[in-house]
Order: C-alpha cells, then structure tokens, then sequence
C-alpha cells in the first residue's frame, strides 16, 4: 500500500554503510546472532546479573530462610535493593541465587500460576513439594535444551502442617533437607547451621533467627558478592508468611592486634 508516492512499510536506511538501521538490533561482523535468521538461536553462556547465598534451616514450628539484597554486575556490587526472597502464597516461600533476570522470570510465572489457582476458586492451594516438583521439571527441561535457568531455588513451606525446605539448582538436580545453602553459602554457611540443628533440632523462631543472623555476618566477611543488608522468610503454622528486612549485619573491619 502507497501513501503520498511512498511505502508505508519501507525500512528506514542505515546510519551509514553496513551500519546499524534505525529501530533494529544491529548484528555485529562475527557474531552468532547472524545466525538467527538460520533457524538457528543464541543461548546465554553465563549469568549477567547474579545474587548470591540463599540460606535456610527448619526450626520447631516452621521454616526459615535468608538473603541478601545485593546484585552483582559480574565483581561489580551495582545492585543495591535487589529482594530475592518471595512470597508465594500463605504456606510457600521461594528464595533465589543466580541470574537475576532468570529468578524474575521465574517470579512472573509463579505469580500468574498463583492468580490461575485463585480464579478456580476451588478451596485448593499450592503446597511446597507441588512447587519444588514443579520447579525441578522446568529447570531440567530447560538444561536439557540447553538454555538452562541460571539459578538455584530454595524452597520453604509447610506441607500438611509439617516443615518442609528443598532445593533446585540450574541443572534440575533437587533434595529435600533440614538445612539447605546456596552459593558461596554452601561452603561457609552450612557447617555452622548444621552443627546447630544437630544439637538442638527443636530450636525456637528466635534462636533459629539469631542463627541466620550469624551465618549471615561470616558471608559478609567471607563472600566479596555480599552484602550487609538481608531479607528474612518465616512460616509457621500460627503465624503464617512473614517476610522482615531489609535487616543491618553488624561488622568490624579494624584490623587485629598483635599480642604476644
């Protein structure tokens, strides 16, 4: 269709020779994205924007986890106010590690999945192991076509009135434990949280928060992609989700005195 002696639909010249056209990505000389058009597509090969440890432990009326609110732009802190901790419905947490963009993808399809279960309207909520199923299915797929969620999800729920804390990682690979870590959290974190739920497994929420508060403040002096400021996720069966934060680590970087 012509308009005035032109076309409607005519694609604008480029800047200049072999250069970029207004209003479209430009492929660079080289790149495999020229390939797209090939029937072909460009998969991520590695995290962008990425948080760190997402720690949790059972105590003896429910679940608790935590995270910080920083997202690192490769070794760059650039993200200050990033929550990765979610509330799903009134018996589900999710926590997330990885990519961030990944987690809000993730978060996007949780919550339309909550707002279909709502409009059934049946009396029938998404429990915790429904969701971490759920989860392990689509972090396998995708793994297995190679365009894999960057992330590993803790989730926290209670499950018949029972606490329940699992994990998924990028890979699809799940377990179900009293105590989980993520990250860097994995290496640093676990042996503390687990040494205190094998000696007091009937811990209560405010010993299990003073717990996390210092597992939290040894990633802080450990984890250079850390971060001071930290959300915590609580269910119960009396008291529901609560989600408090951001919370303040309490640090000291003067350096040691030498003393014979």
């Amino acid at each position: 269709m012509a308009l005035f002696g032109g076309n409607v639909c005519s694609t604008p010249a480029p800047f200049w020779q072999n250069g970029p056209t207004p209003g479209c990505f430009y492929d660079f000389p080289g790149s495999t994205m020229q390939s797209v058009d090939h029937g072909m597509r460009q998969r991520s090969q590695a995290p962008m924007t990425t948080g760190t440890s997402v720690i949790g432990i059972q105590f003896k009326d429910g679940v608790i986890i935590a995270a910080d609110i920083l997202a690192s732009y490769g070794s760059l802190a650039r993200y200050r106010n990033c929550e990765r901790i979610m509330k799903v419905n009134d018996n589900i947490l999710l926590g997330a590690s990885g990519d961030y963009a990944d987690f809000q993808c993730i978060k996007s399809n949780i919550e339309k999945k909550i707002l279909d279960e709502q409009c059934l309207d049946d009396g029938f909520s998404l429990k915790p192991k429904a969701l971490y199923c759920w989860l392990t299915r689509v972090m396998y797929n995708r793994r297995s076509s190679y365009d894999p969620f960057w992330n590993n999800f803790v989730i926290a729920g209670l499950h018949d009135g029972k606490p329940f804390l699992g994990t998924v990682d990028k890979l699809g690979t799940a377990y179900i434990d009293p105590v989980i870590a993520t990250g860097y959290g994995a290496y640093m974190a676990t042996p503390l949280l687990r040494k205190a739920y094998e000696e007091n497994s009937e811990m209560t929420k405010e010993e299990a928060k003073e717990l996390l508060y210092k597992a939290m403040q040894v990633l802080f002096y450990r984890d250079a992609r850390s971060f001071p400021k930290y959300y915590l996720g609580m269910i119960t069966k009396d008291e529901g989700v609560e989600i408090e934060g951001p919370l303040t680590l309490d640090s000291n970087w003067e350096a040691a005195v030498l003393t014979k």
